[in-house]
């Protein structure tokens, strides 16, 4: 450092690691400039503490401040009072931190006496085995597990007293969870942070009602509502505990709704991966009449956290679109479930829908799941499926609209006319269908073993130029979000293929092949990402490429003994000239092994 005398100087910088791609997106570019050019041209060395300090020992020693945190100037009031300091800018007051802190501790206390009176009676050293429960969340194999309690139990425990040990433990767990520092660190509690600390509170309290009987639920809700909401809609802790964790909650014959709805879509096999759930399918029968399809089955569900079962039996009705009736029931008996079954598949043999929603709710009772039941990916991929066919029926009408009428779209953009939005649409339909099905078809071929890799997709890869074309001319946006992902897909397995399996015959084409997809992607206005296809270049360079090329540096000059005759199969210069510059399509900087090149 300039004007510093030290022998030994040291400039310390830190932030979160997440500022970078994540909060800041395309910072990390920033940093990686920094560590190849920027650092080394001004002449410094990127180290890390402990190497600095193996380099120049201590020679005194710091007390440091306590209570401090690095975002909050007032101690660590951030995470406990009404400080001023959040995200949003100082609109919001923080009122709420003090009562939920409160809340939590309040919780916090209540659950230990719960783990430290019924743990005890299972465990030898509660506290202890709270700390090394994370061996078995590393590891939740039948093995570990059974090692874990059989080193801690404080005698054989049956299967119901293992279950309570580890919902105690899930407690503890999930205690510690609710204090997650960023559940305080912005300005409204309803916010997803927030609301996630108390979906986790809501999980212990839960856990311990089930070991214990105990409900801390109605006076923690009673506790929360003290903490002031910024959001009219929710008014307090107490409403938002409502209305976001309380819903939220997943019960196991949520878990059995959501299998038996998908299992109308999906072949489910006899033992099923459900998240957090195994599920044993010990029955199942579907029958479809008509437009009606009716599934009952019964069920084994297996949490992989607690262990505990429950066996359940289902019946869920499809009557087409979007309307599903399922219910759900403890299984009391083969012969009580297997007379359901008989009467609810005779109740289908009448054709009517409202028949067999009677005939349901009489054997299940009111209660009933729907579409909404299913988690979140599971509905959101069913809700696509079941739209599919008429997005392909509009797919159609759209292309059928666009050729009737090319001829006048082409003759209001030669004159320059704004085009009516209907038929500027249509077009980008069309065109967007056409490059979807163009580019799955360019996948398909490319994972063909029958197809000749040096022709591999050279027709696909000319009517998407053709379609790229064509929607220029009319200034069409093509809108396809799966189109991204397909190209960056293939140009990595391409690159693969070139790289791992190098052959000199074929290079040359298979560049030019990757070279178009990349320029594809950039006539589409698709925004691909090559980070991946850049690692994979770079590992390549540092393996094999760089070697090729210092034996052919090393070979002109004869002062200097050949490593050419090192290497398995050296590359001809102008296969090595290609790959280097193929580098270059990619941003990596190769420019001086090209310039010391013969």
């Amino acid at each position: 450092m300039r004007g510093a005398h030290e022998p030994a100087q040291l400039i310390a910088v830190a932030t979160d690691g997440e500022t970078f791609g994540h909060h800041k997106g395309g910072t990390e570019k920033c940093l990686a400039y920094a560590f190849a050019h920027e650092f080394p041209n001004r002449g410094w060395t990127v180290t890390n503490f402990a190497h600095y300090r193996s380099l120049n020992p201590p020679t005194w020693e710091v007390e440091l401040k306590p209570v401090t945190a690095w975002s909050c100037s007032h101690g660590v009031d951030r995470w406990q009072d009404d400080c001023g300091c959040g995200g949003e800018g100082g609109v919001w007051h923080q009122q709420w931190r003090r009562p939920l802190r409160d809340a939590l501790d309040w919780l916090r206390d209540q659950l230990v006496k719960v783990y430290e009176e019924a743990g005890s009676k299972l465990l030898q050293d509660p506290w202890k085995v709270r700390d090394e429960y994370i061996q078995v969340i590393r590891d939740r194999s039948p093995a570990n597990l059974n090692q874990f309690l059989s080193r801690h139990q404080t005698h054989p425990l049956s299967e119901f007293e293992r279950v309570d040990g580890l919902r105690l433990l899930e407690m503890q767990r999930h205690t510690l969870l609710m204090y997650t520092s960023c559940g305080w660190f912005f300005e409204e509690l309803s916010r997803p942070e927030g609301v996630q600390i108390l979906r986790y509170a809501a999980r212990a309290l839960e856990l311990a009602g089930d070991v214990t009987g105990i409900r801390l639920e109605k006076a923690f809700i009673k506790r929360l509502g003290l903490a002031p909401s910024n959001v009219d809609l929710f008014k307090n802790g107490a409403e938002i505990y409502r209305q976001l964790v309380t819903s939220a909650q997943i019960s196991l014959e949520q878990v059995a709704a959501h299998y038996a709805i998908s299992s109308l879509f999906t072949t489910h096999s006899r033992e099923q991966q459900v998240y957090c759930y195994t599920a044993h399918q010990l029955d199942y029968q579907l029958q479809r009449m008509g437009a009606l399809t009716l599934a009952v089955g019964q069920l084994q569900l297996v949490s992989e956290i607690t262990c505990e079962t429950a066996d359940v039996v289902f019946a869920v009705l499809h009557l087409g679109g979007w309307d599903f009736h399922c219910c759900i029931q403890p299984f009391s008996g083969r012969r009580s479930y297997s007379q359901m079954k008989d009467g609810l598949f005779e109740a289908l043999g009448q054709a009517s829908a409202a028949q067999v929603i009677l005939a349901m709710n009489r054997l299940f009772g009111d209660q009933s799941f729907n579409l909404q039941s299913l988690f979140a990916e599971e509905r959101h991929r069913m809700m696509r499926r079941l739209t599919q066919g008429t997005l392909t029926r509009l797919d159609q009408l759209y292309t059928q609209v666009y050729r009737d009428n090319y001829g006048i779209l082409m003759a209001f953009h030669r004159d320059g006319l704004p085009v009516p939005h209907e038929l500027q649409v249509a077009a980008e339909v069309a065109l967007s269908h056409r490059v979807l099905l163009s580019l799955r078809a360019l996948e398909q071929e490319g994972s063909d073993p029958s197809v000749a890799t040096t022709h591999l997709g050279m027709g696909h890869l000319a009517e998407l130029e053709a379609i790229a074309t064509e929607a220029n001319h009319l200034h069409c946006q093509v809108n396809v979000p799966e189109a991204r992902q397909i190209l960056e897909r293939l140009i990595l397995q391409s690159l693969r293929n070139l790289l791992h399996h190098f052959n000199p015959a074929a290079v040359k084409a298979d560049l030019a092949r990757i070279e178009r997809v990349i320029r594809l992607g950039q006539q589409m206005n698709f925004n691909l990402s090559l980070a991946q296809a850049q690692e994979l270049y770079l590992q390549a360079l540092n393996r094999w490429i760089i070697p090729q090329c210092l034996a052919r540096i090393h070979s002109t000059h004869p002062d200097q003994p050949s490593v050419a005759n090192t290497l398995e199969t050296p590359i001809r210069l102008p296969h090595l000239r290609l790959l280097l510059q193929f580098g270059q399509q990619l941003s990596i900087d190769v420019t001086g092994w090209l310039a010391q090149l013969p």
